[in-house]
């Protein structure tokens, strides 16, 4: 009771800290990248937390696995150092029994990754991907901002607008550049306002110019105006198309089982088993020689988590390109590691050497003075 009591409450502490520090890191990458995509003009700035918070919990998976394995690899090395290990292998505890109270305090942490990648990973992308589409499909004239050229969204329409007017769906000192039907215009107006007529949005220009002219051709037409109206409105609705498999639920993936989906659902479920694997991993590998540094081994720690979280990823490639089939991958990926730890677990436990044997060789006999072997 003492054993496995003692060593639970330091994973908790290890882990807790671990977790903090990945996902500080991870936010501050995530906030980086959202501002950047927000400047680009690819999501709206005021969904910037709401995005943020959605992609952190796409990435909850990965980091809990990891604070995970840091935390049980710490821990245990932690004990080698201090000699720890030695006074529990003397009462009779061998390294296998440390299995029992790891998976004993990371089942709660395994099943939350576990619904994370089935559940919330393809929920977390929609509402980022629904967000996005939302500002992308947004009107003409809602992507406008005072004293900026700003594109429309069919990209042949440049809009310019001095300053709007407070309250008022108005603005003034208006410029518009425009490519339509073989014909460059370019319209500048004093000021301009907005109409709805039923589902179409039009931009009633006043007191202005139109410069026309054919593409090809140097003719230009000028003509003057006291009101001009130019339809802005697009549709609201979203592209219709194959949504990807990252947005789809676990259970339309296997509805429909064409490489794509199986792939994302060879990776969610990788993301489980990897998991698994990891807390047998760190039994294995959680070996620190008291005498030397600690930094050697985990540095192999986390280059072990790098190749086998980048196995995960491509074994969804693998099964995109039909590689390896997805029961294939999963058994000689996954099933390959778990055994490979298993075998490392119990050449440790029993504590084997594998060393070559040495040849025997045969002595040779003994030479006399006289040069002669004696027999």
């Amino acid at each position: 009771m003492l054993f496995q009591s003692s060593i639970r409450k330091e994973l908790a502490r290890s882990f807790g800290a671990t977790l903090v520090v990945l996902v500080t890191i991870v936010m501050t990458i995530v906030l980086i990248r959202t501002l950047g995509q927000a400047s680009r003009g690819f999501i709206n700035p005021q969904d910037v937390m709401l995005f943020m918070a959605y992609s952190a919990l796409g990435r909850l998976p990965t980091i809990l696995t990891l604070s995970l394995f840091i935390a049980m690899v710490s821990t245990l090395s932690r004990m080698y150092r201090d000699s720890e290990m030695v006074v529990w292998f003397t009462s009779g505890q061998g390294l296998a029994v440390f299995l029992k109270p790891l998976f004993r305090f990371a089942w709660p942490v395994l099943l939350v990754i576990t619904l994370m990648a089935i559940f919330v990973w393809p929920w977390a992308n929609q509402q980022t991907k629904d967000m996005q589409s939302r500002y992308e499909q947004r009107g003409d004239l809602d992507r406008i901002a005072p004293g900026q050229f700003q594109e429309s969204s069919s990209g042949n329409r440049v809009f310019f607008i001095d300053r709007d007017l407070a309250g008022e769906q108005a603005s003034n000192n208006v410029f518009i550049a425009a490519t339509e039907k073989g014909k460059n215009s370019v319209t500048t107006a004093r000021s301009g306002r907005i109409e709805t007529q039923g589902d179409t949005q039009f931009l009633m220009l006043s007191n202005g110019q139109r410069l026309e002219n054919e593409i090809g051709q140097s003719a230009l037409k000028i003509s003057d105006f006291e009101e001009y109206g130019t339809k802005t409105g697009s549709s609201n609705s979203f592209n219709e198309s194959l949504p990807e498999p990252k947005l789809l639920s676990i259970k339309a993936l296997i509805k429909a089982p064409t490489p794509a989906n199986l792939g994302e659902l060879a990776w969610r479920i990788g993301l489980a088993l990897a998991a698994i694997n990891f807390v047998i991993l760190a039994v294995a590998l959680a070996s620190v020689n008291p005498r030397g540094g600690r930094s050697g081994n985990m540095i192999f720690v986390l280059l072990t988590f790098v190749v086998y979280n980048n196995l995960v990823n491509l074994g969804q490639s693998w099964i995109l390109v039909g590689l390896v089939g997805f029961g294939h991958l999963l058994l000689a990926m996954h099933g390959g590691i778990f055994l490979l730890g298993m075998a490392w677990l119990a050449k440790r436990h029993t504590n084997r050497v594998f060393r070559l044997r040495p040849r025997r060789t045969q002595p040779s006999p003994a030479i006399g003075a006289n040069g002669s072997s004696k027999s």
